[in-house]
C-alpha cells in the first residue's frame, strides 16, 4: 500500500499541515505572548511616539485597561516601564492633560498591588510625584486614585517613612477639610466607574456612612434606577446597591425594605448588556445575601 507524503504529514486540530517543529510552536501563540508583545509595544511608543499627541495617551489609556491584569504588570515592570511613566505625573491644566495624569496615576494604582514593583516605585521620584499631585489637582478623580496608591503603599517597607518625609500626613489634613463629591454625584444622578466602586476597601471602611440622614444615598440610588435614562449611571447605580447588600450587616433587608428588588428586576431586561449584567448581580445578593457574596464577582 502506497502512502504519499502529503497524507502523512501532521495536521494540527483545525486541519493545517504542520510543515516543521518550528511551525507548530508558532501555531501555539498563547494570548500571554500577545499580551507581552503589546506591552513591548506600548512601551515603545511613550518613548518614541509614533503620533506627536496622540502616541502617548493611547498608549496609557490601553495600558490603564491592560494592567488590571497581574500578568501585564508582570510584563509591564520586566519591560522597565515604571520609569516611562514617572515624567507623565506632574500637575495637568487642560482636560487633556488631566485625562492622561488621571490614567497615568491609574497604572500606578494598579502597580501598587503588584509586589516586585514597590521596590522601583520606592526608588524613584514616583512617590514625590504623587504628592506635588495630591497637592495641586484640582481634579478628584485623580486625587482619589492617588490617595488609594497612597494607602496601598503605607504597608511597604520604608514607603511609610517616606510619605511622612514629603510631608503627606499635612497633605492628607488639608484634603479632609476640602469638599468631596461622594454624595453629589449620587445626588445630581450622574454616576461613573470612579476607582473608589470597586475598591472593596473604600466599601468596607465607608458602609457605615450610607446610614446618613435615614439611609439618604441609598434612596436615592434606588430613585436613580427609576429616573436615569444613561445606561453607564443605571449600571453603576446597580452594582453600588450590590456592594451596600454585600457589606452592610443589615443591607439586604435595607434594600428590600426600601423596594429596590421590583425596580432593579426590570433593569435584567435592559437593551445594554452591562446594565443587565449589574442588575442580575445585585439580585443575586439581595436573594443570597451577604453569606453567599463571596461568591458572586461582577
Amino acid at each position: 500500500m502506497c502512502i504519499s507524503a502529503g497524507s502523512a504529514r501532521p495536521k494540527n486540530q483545525n486541519g493545517y499541515v504542520v510543515n516543521s517543529e518550528s511551525d507548530s510552536k508558532k501555531a501555539l501563540t498563547t494570548i500571554e505572548d500577545v499580551l507581552t508583545g503589546l506591552v513591548k509595544w506600548l512601551c515603545e511608543q511613550l518613548k518614541k511616539p509614533s503620533h506627536p499627541t496622540r502616541g502617548v495617551p493611547t498608549a496609557i489609556n490601553c495600558l490603564a485597561t491592560l494592567l488590571k491584569e497581574p500578568a501585564v504588570r508582570s510584563s509591564f515592570v520586566k519591560e522597565d516601564g515604571i520609569k516611562l511613566l514617572v515624567p507623565l505625573i506632574s500637575p495637568a491644566s487642560t482636560q487633556q492633560s488631566i485625562q492622561l495624569l488621571y490614567e497615568t496615576c491609574l497604572c500606578v494604582w494598579f502597580l501598587s498591588y503588584y509586589e516586585p514593583a514597590i521596590d522601583y516605585l520606592a526608588t524613584s521620584r514616583t512617590l514625590p510625584s504623587l504628592v506635588d499631585v495630591a497637592k495641586s489637582s484640582t481634579k478628584e478623580k485623580v486625587v482619589r486614585v492617588v490617595v488609594l496608591t497612597f494607602k496601598n503603599l503605607l504597608s511597604k517597607g520604608k514607603l511609610a517613612a517616606q510619605m511622612i518625609d514629603l510631608q503627606l500626613p499635612q497633605v492628607v489634613q488639608s484634603l479632609k477639610a476640602q469638599a468631596w463629591s461622594d454624595e453629589q454625584e449620587v445626588l445630581l444622578g450622574n454616576l461613573v466607574w470612579s476607582p473608589m466602586h470597586k475598591d472593596p476597601i473604600f466599601w468596607r471602611d465607608n458602609i457605615a456612612h450610607f446610614e446618613e440622614n435615614d439611609f439618604q444615598i441609598i434612596r436615592v440610588l434606588i430613585t436613580i434606577l427609576d429616573t436615569a435614562r444613561d445606561p453607564r449611571t443605571l449600571a453603576v447605580a446597580c452594582f453600588d446597591l450590590s456592594q451596600f447588600i454585600q457589606h452592610h450587616p443589615s443591607g439586604r433587608l435595607i434594600v428590600a425594605d426600601l423596594k429596590a428588588k421590583e425596580r432593579v428586576m426590570k433593569l435584567m431586561n435592559h437593551e445594554n448588556a452591562e446594565v443587565t449584567k449589574n442588575a442580575l448581580l445585585c439580585i443575586q445578593r439581595l436573594f443570597l445575601g451577604a453569606k453567599y457574596a463571596s461568591f458572586l464577582q461582577a
